[in-house]
């Protein structure tokens, strides 16, 4: 039997569970800001999304009014160097732990995704945004720089020169301007945000768990590669699924001319 992680809710997340898709639900108001109990309780709410074979696709949501303004300023305002040099890996970590969740993942963003707010929605898969969202990279009004991925993961994202500009600023960008730079993929009205990002992950709750697993593995593992190293990991992966059950079921489906029953194993 696989091992499931056990965490429910923490002070400030919670991860929830309903027909096969995983909810992480930052609820520390009035801001969600990510402070450092919230960062660890993220990452063990992403280890157990991981780890739990019950669980398809992940949501991660901040609740109706704002999905997470930023780090906790008061609470890094007298670190030092030594202090934070300390603590950096394990704030990157948890956002490192959501971008490897090997499953679909989706940010659904409402109000505000702001400084490390908008680095955990840059850790997801896709970004469903409401029409009154407002997103950026405001650290360097504070003296400082993205320091959880956010000159990493948003200049792949909608390319350096984008990049650059947002985070030199520190500007917030509309709803609409984040679906035109490739940083927003769906804008809904703010009332349908979390059923937005739902229907987007609904489909992989009963689907080949282990192929769509493969093909986030390949995606985000080949971008770190050349490309002829990353045809061989590609390669890899596609030979390893040929162990598993739901291949067998898929192609005998295709040849029986029926719909599979994927089992995920």
């Amino acid at each position: 039997m696989a091992q499931v992680a056990q965490f429910d809710k923490g002070e400030f997340v919670r991860l929830e569970v309903a027909d096969g898709i995983g909810t992480i639900r930052l609820d520390r108001p009035p801001m969600n800001a990510l402070n450092t109990a919230l960062q660890d309780e993220l990452r063990e709410a992403a280890g157990a999304a991981t780890a739990d074979p019950e669980i398809r696709a992940v949501i991660v949501y901040g609740g109706e009014k704002v999905f997470a303004a930023g780090a906790d300023i008061k609470e890094m305002a007298d670190m030092s160097y030594v202090d934070m040099s300390g603590r950096v890996a394990a704030l990157s970590a948890s956002f490192d732990a959501v971008a490897r969740i090997p499953k679909p993942v989706v940010a659904a963003v409402t109000g505000y995704a702001l400084g490390g707010g908008c680095e955990l929605a840059l850790a997801c898969d896709w970004r469903v945004v409401a029409e009154d969202a407002k997103l950026g990279q405001p650290e360097i009004k504070l003296g400082v720089i993205p320091g959880a991925g956010g000159t990493q993961r948003l200049a792949r994202l909608v390319g350096p020169a984008r990049a650059k500009d947002l985070i030199f600023s520190g500007r917030m960008v509309d709803a609409a301007e984040a679906l035109a730079i490739g940083l927003a993929d769906r804008v809904v009205p703010a009332e349908q945000v979390y059923e937005a990002a739902l229907a987007l992950v609904k489909p992989y709750a009963h689907g080949p768990a282990q192929a769509v697993r493969a093909a986030k593995l390949a995606i985000d593992g080949g971008l770190e590669m050349d490309l002829a190293s990353g045809l061989v990991w590609e390669g890899q992966l596609f030979a390893a699924l040929f162990a598993t059950e739901d291949k067998r079921e898929g192609m005998a489906a295709f040849v029986e001319k029926r719909k599979p029953n994927f089992t995920g194993r």
